[in-house]
């Protein structure tokens, strides 16, 4: 394997001119330190625009910045100050930051800054061809480098390319208004991997594709001509071992060492013990929501005027493009709010809102996180949302409250903090009166919940689990799919039922005979399936058999008193003529500790999953989520647990909604391959509708009827639609 190549607009290391040399500084911001884990050692090269423009560089002092630049794993993409106007003020900042964060009435859709956009990504491409070869693995990053998988596929046809969209990705109805929406999706499309922090991103995208440019989308894959691009979400992760261990060691401080900041942090605590601060991070971006916030911290002042003196806000606003108007004016706005707030309710002994326009070093901002009772985050649009996740991190003993708005991408991993909507004010001040009143003890179990999420799915975990998708992403093949029982071939059927002497029936429940509930209790039959049940069992010389991957629980209580006979748990309990169930296989449970910890990892990147424990399997079920998402990632869990039981004596089932892992010798092909041999049937007949039932279709002799409920892949020699189907072609069996 050859090496990886990185790809952002800026470089992970800052250039320093001084007295006529130059230093490379390396940089400390979430990407940089994500990407450490991948750029390392000496297999590995990351391109990027120094941040020096051709004009600021001395002519002399060129060859010393690329000699600066190579000692850190990197080469600069050199822009002219115009260059940098047009592609990264302009399109980038002026297009599409506006246009993906949902603010329309602020994006320029100016031909020229097109032209320069282009140009630029041009020149990034051909930056990588000139360093790449055909095994490397290239990985482009964010919103900037749009176009440059497709400049670098057309080039090199072969090479491996991912894409990760640090922002939103919006939805069709905003992205359509775009003029050069095509071209974008096109460059984007020259990746074999696309990355988003989340599925709602990743959805939108696929909608786009899907409706703009007509191609083929399945789940998450688009197959366009000889390739298939495999699109995904990511959430991205923070360094968590470094925020917490600078929480700790900041906390272990004398007071004689501590900052200034700190220690007039300290002297107002002192003062007002019970008073509360709320903490707000964010660069000065209007996607930021920071005047909207002040606003409704006015709100909720009004309306609980009893905190005046009680709560102080303290917000640090990072400057940000402060060449772009529309930052400019936001500049302006919040001063004036801030002034008219502390205006309007300071107090000889309190001002309600600290106000901090400026970066701040990683301690002071150590000395927040730690001192802040509530971090109040409130976005109105935003791809991740890092400073949530950092200040969770800082909390060492557990203790403090996240307010976060819905609208950023972190508050799908982040449930246990207090979700709000952004332009809701009376929510948001009811919200902060509940973390005000929040017991410690709720606090601690909401925070403990989410560091261990943070900490199991981190940066470095975020990074490696792109790569590892993107070097496993390979050619899908073609599915093929039985015939559907027509209405020639249905009579074909019924005539072999009624003209065999001995018949042998296995009918699958859920899905099959029943649809699906999310609550599984709601899917108990109803009294004309138990009449169609009832006047199937009865006939003379028929075995029929209900087999399901239900709990022995259920079905005694829904089907003993009926006296069917009954398979259930996949084959590990067999019931015959209303006896009670007994063992049909002896199976293990040992295995469990080592695959537990696996599906809980599924569970923190899938909302609404869960983790059932059965006596003798496990079940991940995703019901719950969104059905696209959650197929997506029964995928990946599949080849997750594929290599990792290929040692054992352990088989994943695939059912529908639930992925269930159990010993080997235990499938209803199994068990339905010893009721076969029983007696002499000259008629077999199986019907179900998930990956589980396929193992019946594979088993029972050729000469078997077997019929999948849905369009699928399949071993059954048919198909039917649906439910209602089902119990149709079981009523062409009655005399």
């Amino acid at each position: 394997m050859g090496k990886t190549i990185i790809i952002s607009n800026r470089l992970p290391v800052q250039l320093q001119i001084d007295n006529g040399s130059i230093k490379a500084i390396p940089s400390v911001g979430g990407l940089a330190t994500g990407m450490k884990s991948v750029h390392s050692g000496g297999d590995s090269l990351w391109i990027g625009w120094s941040g020096l423009t051709d004009e600021e560089i001395p002519e002399e002092l060129a060859d010393d910045i690329d000699e600066a630049l190579a000692k850190h794993g990197s080469s600069k993409v050199k822009l002219t100050s115009e260059e940098v106007d047009g592609f990264y003020y302009g399109f980038s900042n002026r297009t599409i930051w506006p246009l993906f964060h949902y603010f329309l009435q602020y994006s320029e859709f100016e031909l020229d800054s097109w032209d320069t956009y282009k140009k630029v990504n041009q020149k990034f491409a051909d930056a990588i061809i000139k360093n790449a070869n055909e095994d490397d693995v290239i990985w482009i990053h964010d919103y900037q480098l749009m176009l440059v998988p497709q400049m670098v596929r057309e080039a090199m046809p072969e090479v491996s390319i991912g894409f990760f969209l640090h922002i939103p990705f919006p939805s069709f109805e905003i992205f359509r208004t775009l003029p050069w929406r095509k071209e974008v999706l096109s460059g984007l499309l020259g990746a074999d991997l696309i990355g988003f922090h989340t599925y709602d991103y990743e959805r939108h995208f696929l909608s786009s594709v899907r409706r703009l440019l007509g191609l083929e989308v399945s789940f998450n894959d688009i197959y366009l001509e000889d390739r298939i691009i495999k699109v995904d979400s990511f959430p991205m992760g923070i360094d968590y071992k470094k925020f917490s261990d600078a929480a700790k060691e900041h906390l272990q401080r004398e007071p004689k060492d501590q900052s200034e900041l700190q220690q007039r942090l300290n002297k107002h605590k002192i003062a007002n013990p019970k008073a509360k601060f709320l903490l707000s991070i964010d660069r000065l971006d209007y996607s930021k929501g920071i005047a909207k916030r002040l606003n409704a911290f006015e709100y909720f002042l009004n309306k609980y005027p009893h905190y005046k003196e009680k709560v102080r806000l303290i917000i640090l606003a990072v400057p940000s493009r402060s060449n772009v108007p529309q930052y400019q004016l936001l500049k302006k706005e919040v001063d004036e709010l801030v002034g008219r707030i502390n205006g309007e309710f300071s107090t000889v002994s309190w001002t309600p809102i600290w106000y901090f326009y400026r970066s701040m070093p990683f301690d002071n901002l150590i000395d927040l996180y730690t001192s802040s009772d509530i971090a109040w985050l409130t976005p109105i649009r935003d791809g991740m949302n890092l400073v949530a996740k950092e200040y969770i991190a800082t909390r060492t003993d557990k203790s403090g409250v996240l307010i976060l708005s819905e609208m950023a991408g972190s508050a799908n991993e982040m449930n246990e903090s207090l979700l709000i909507n952004p332009n809701n004010f009376e929510q948001i001040a009811d919200t902060i009166d509940e973390a005000i009143k929040m017991p410690v003890e709720e606090q601690q179990e909401r925070n403990g919940v989410l560091q261990k999420r943070l900490e199991r799915y981190n940066v470095e975990r975020w990074a490696n689990d792109f790569m590892t998708s993107l070097l496993e992403q390979k050619e899908a093949n073609n599915t093929e799919v039985s015939r559907k029982l027509s209405k020639k071939l249905l009579s074909e059927v019924e005539e072999k039922y009624k003209k065999s002497k001995k018949r042998l029936l296995f009918i699958d429940y859920d899905g099959t005979l029943a649809g699906f509930h999310n609550d599984p209790q709601k899917a108990s039959p109803d009294e004309e399936l138990y009449e169609l049940l009832d006047k199937i069992s009865s006939q003379e010389n028929t075995d029929m058999y209900l087999i399901s991957g239900r709990d022995k629980e259920t079905f005694t209580k829904w089907f003993l008193p009926k006296k069917y006979n009954m398979i259930v748990e996949h084959g590990v309990w067999i019931s015959k003529n209303g006896e009670p169930f007994s063992m049909l296989e002896n199976v293990k449970k040992d295995w469990m500790e080592k695959i537990h910890p696996v599906l809980e990892s599924f569970v923190d990147r899938t909302p609404g999953s869960f983790i059932e424990e059965k006596n003798y399997s496990l079940a991940w079920h995703y019901r719950k989520t969104d059905p696209d998402f959650g197929q997506k990632r029964a995928t990946e869990l599949n080849t997750v647990l594929t290599s990792l039981i290929a040692n054992d004596d352990l088989s994943v089932l695939n059912g529908n909604k639930v992925m269930e892992i159990k010993s080997s010798n235990v499938n209803k092909g199994r068990a339905a391959m010893r009721v076969y041999t029983e007696a002499d049937y000259d008629f077999a007949f199986a019907i179900g509708d998930d990956w589980t039932d396929e193992f019946m279709f594979q088993e029972l002799p050729e000469t078997a009827v077997t019929v999948k409920v849905g369009l699928q892949k399949t071993a059954a020699k048919y198909y039917v639609d649906g439910t209602k189907d089902v119990r149709l072609l079981l009523k062409r069996f009655l005399d």
